[in-house]
């Protein structure tokens, strides 16, 4: 389904079937009750003539459309459309969501991508239906809605942890859309006291391979700021995610626990000012808007890769919480065991980190120290860890970029440019920049044909007559995905 253009007959024929993988994708407006709905919601499918589709949230209340009530659009899985490429309107949506306009207004976003106010309108017109304020309006509203909901967070503090710059416009704003105020939302008697955990559930598309999911970052586990088991991930956190405290105790842990439609978040006391921030950070750590069907079907179709799409289907791309860190990580792992990476990371950590203040002593076992900064790693001596000399130049290059913000890892830039601005540092190539792509920028298509691993798992299927990079082709835009499955298919 094309994002900016949908087509009626299919949008309905979903909203008929109320077709879960469509959940996300598009909004239903009906203007015979003027609210506007999710394509999986409950209700009596209303007549063609009462409906209007659109792309985003955000068009469908600048309609004038308000959110229903019983299947609460703000509680939808983010859409995958945007997986396909790092297009402008796809990478300001990212930074919407890490607060970008709330802190710095729309000229700001427009500055980080490096394009006019103008443009940057037109563009959002043209791809959702709503200019970029509207659809940051929008998010700030559905996260507050959620928090209202699902959390015991006081109302003030939802103000703030949803991006409102006051209560009054918090307010406002709420009885604007919901038609009602925020205590009235929420009911009587929640929200009296400040929780010491946030608890709140992650919408997930099914199939959805949590296993595999896991096992695969636990392997690569940082000693002392990630733990990860069977059936849970946890890992430490600043107080405002994207950056750490080089002072220590503003940190707290985080638990991400897989369950069968969602994935439970457990937030230590967040500040409320980070917590859309981190929420997600989580969605894309774990790949929660990823459409499944899509992509397995397209795998799928390709003899060599079905078996392997057939025994896992939903496996995801693990993401990155922080995008520094996990091109740290990929550094130490150029050319060593993934065991070996993580001993080195795990010794960068005891040396560079921030310790955590507070933890109880029978804790030890627990994550205990933030990952350090890129300015704190760009100074940092790093002699006697078992890193070669050019290891270590690496990883102070690649630190004073990022602390010089010549870098952007978190996927408010354009893949492509990231790729070659990275290879022009001393020592990373076209893997360590494709392993940096395909997990920090989230990009689907990512695809380090030089690992060794990959090129085991595809020689083991057995089919010698084309090259890896040969079958490679077959498999965009998501080749990302189709490495996930030669990882795991050994």
């Amino acid at each position: 389904m094309n994002r900016s253009v949908l087509d009626f007959d299919s949008c309905y024929r979903a909203v008929s079937a109320r077709d879960a993988r469509f959940d996300g994708r598009f909004f239903t407006g009906v203007t015979s009750t003027g609210i506007y709905c999710r394509p999986i919601c409950p209700a009596r499918t209303p007549a063609r003539r009462n409906v209007r589709f659109f792309t985003a949230a955000a068009a469908a209340e600048g309609a004038g459309f308000r959110p229903c009530k019983r299947c609460r659009p703000e509680a939808s899985p983010g859409s995958p459309d945007w997986d396909f490429r790092g297009d402008l309107v796809g990478r300001a949506l990212r930074l919407i969501d890490d607060g970008v306009v709330d802190d710095h207004g729309v000229r700001g976003l427009a500055r980080r991508l490096a394009v006019t106010d103008r443009h940057l309108h037109r563009m959002f017109v043209a791809e959702l239906g709503a200019p970029p304020l509207t659809v940051a309006r929008n998010r700030r509203l559905r996260l507050a809605r959620r928090l209202l909901t699902e959390t015991l967070m006081p109302v003030t503090d939802v103000a703030f942890a949803s991006g409102f710059g006051s209560v009054r416009q918090f307010n406002a704003s709420m009885r604007e859309t919901y038609g009602q105020a925020p205590s009235e939302l929420r009911g009587v008697g929640r929200g009296l006291g400040r929780p010491a955990t946030l608890e709140l559930r992650l919408a997930v598309r099914r199939p959805y391979d949590s296993a595999s999911l896991l096992a695969f970052l636990a392997a690569r586990a940082i000693p002392g700021v990630e733990k990860v088991t069977a059936d849970r991930y946890v890992r430490t956190v600043a107080a405002a995610p994207g950056g750490t405290s080089d002072t220590g105790g503003e940190a707290s842990t985080i638990e991400l626990i897989p369950r069968e439609d969602h994935v439970l978040l457990r937030a230590g006391g967040p500040s409320p000012r980070g917590v859309a921030s981190l929420v997600n950070r989580c969605r894309r750590l774990f790949d929660l808007d990823a459409d499944p069907c899509a992509v397995d079907d397209a795998l799928g179709a390709d003899p060599l890769l079905a078996p392997l799409v057939a025994a896992r289907p939903g496996l995801r791309v693990p993401g990155a919480f922080d995008g520094f860190e996990l091109a740290v990580r990929a550094v130490l792992g150029q050319q060593v065991s993934v065991a070996g990476a993580s001993t080195l990371a795990g010794r960068v950590v005891a040396r560079c980190g921030t310790p955590r203040t507070g933890l109880a002593a029978s804790a030890e076992a627990e994550p205990a120290h933030l990952f350090p900064t890129a300015a704190r790693l760009a100074d940092a001596d790093l002699s006697g860890l078992g890193l070669t000399g050019g290891r270590q130049r690496t990883l102070r290059a690649l630190a004073a970029a990022v602390a010089a913000e010549e870098l952007d890892l978190d996927g408010g830039a354009d893949p492509a440019e990231i790729a070659d601005r990275l290879m022009a540092l001393p020592g990373i190539g076209p893997w360590t920049a494709g392993y940096i792509a395909m997990r920090a920028l989230g990009d689907p298509d990512a695809f380090p044909a030089a690992d060794l691993g990959l090129r085991r798992a595809f020689d083991a299927l057995g089919h010698a007559e084309t090259s890896l990079e040969q079958r490679a082709e077959r498999w965009r835009p998501w080749r990302a995905y189709a490495a996930m499955h030669l990882w795991t298919s050994h």
